[in-house]
């Protein structure tokens, strides 16, 4: 073979080469888009300040999914046959339903269409069975190390929790305790005047050297107008510690919080609906904790408790009072 020939056939088979790997790339491109093209969003037709979250977990949806991805708002009374068949026309094979809303408009969905559930805190037992249920409740593992991190000290956590609610986070956080070395005096409460009484015993009882309280996401034990208020008082003149899975206790005096990061959250329950369309089925039902958390902290609370922050400031997402 001539140096001509070679030359020529070497420039052929890059080019054969290089043509190749165009269409290879090409199709890459594509394969997300076309993935997406099962999914559909279904959303509280909500206003704000409400609308504005689900609207960053939706953009987290997209954003990871990388392709179109069908909203559906729905309000409390939808139609669930008009639903499903505007869902088959659109040939979704899988739904993330967010909030209260999108899950009741999913449970009466084909069975055939795959469910992958956010933006509550837990769901009813037929939903949890059939669906995979990403939580708002902060994962206890998360809030433990941060607490641990904060406060070296901490022994004790001491938590009243409505079961109907909470007894699956409270399952969690037995296991977590034990990993971080704290003991967990977690007690039942299943209404407002149990809880109180309890908060009371807690607080008269509570070594503040040792002993801190957690507040969960708990409408039943952690009543706003008169139960929070009561808690952050008395926690503040004994100088008890008060951990939190809401931000909005932070700003009222908790000394810190793990809340969500919609973002994150949504590229989170993307993942889950696109495994769900490349294998069809949930790789895990039932409701999983959050992990993409961000974090409060009150200084004032902080500087009370006796708790040098440092240089740490900056690592903390929200800080309390705000500047």
């Amino acid at each position: 073979m001539t140096a001509f020939v070679a030359h020529r056939a070497l420039w052929i088979a890059i080019r054969w080469l290089t043509l190749a790997a165009g269409l290879w790339q090409a199709s890459e491109s594509f394969a997300a888009p076309d993935a997406a093209q099962g999914i559909a969003v279904i959303f509280p037709d909500i206003g704000e300040p409400y609308r504005s979250v689900f609207t960053q977990i939706i953009d987290g949806i997209e954003e990871q999914a990388k392709g179109h991805v069908v909203r559906v708002a729905v309000g409390a009374n939808v139609n669930a046959q008009e639903l499903g068949a505007q869902l088959r026309r659109q040939d979704i094979h899988v739904v993330i339903a967010l909030g209260r809303n999108g899950l009741k408009a999913s449970a009466a969905l084909d069975r055939d269409i795959g469910v992958v559930a956010g933006g509550v805190l837990s769901a009813p037992q037929p939903e949890a069975r059939s669906a995979v249920v990403h939580s708002l409740a902060p994962d206890p593992a998360l809030l433990f190390a941060r607490l641990k991190n904060l406060l070296p000290g901490a022994r004790r956590v001491v938590v009243v929790y409505d079961p109907h609610q909470n007894d699956w986070l409270i399952r969690l956080a037995r296991d977590a305790a034990r990993v971080h070395g704290l003991e967990l005096v977690a007690t039942e409460a299943e209404d407002l005047k149990t809880a109180t009484r309890l908060y009371r015993d807690i607080l008269a009882a509570a070594d503040p050297a040792r002993d801190v309280l957690w507040l969960p996401q708990d409408t039943t034990t952690v009543e706003d107008s008169a139960v929070l208020p009561l808690v952050l008082q008395e926690a503040w003149n004994r100088s008890l510690p008060v951990i939190s899975s809401s931000v909005t206790h932070v700003k009222r005096g908790a000394l810190f919080a793990l809340y969500p990061n919609n973002l994150a959250l949504g590229r989170r329950l993307a993942n889950s609906a696109l495994g769900y369309l490349s294998v069809g089925s949930a790789a895990a039902r039932g409701v999983q904790p959050l992990t993409e958390v961000l974090l409060a902290v009150n200084v004032r609370t902080a500087n009370h408790l006796g708790i040098d922050l440092g240089g740490r400031q900056q690592s903390f997402d929200i800080v309390f009072p705000e500047p």
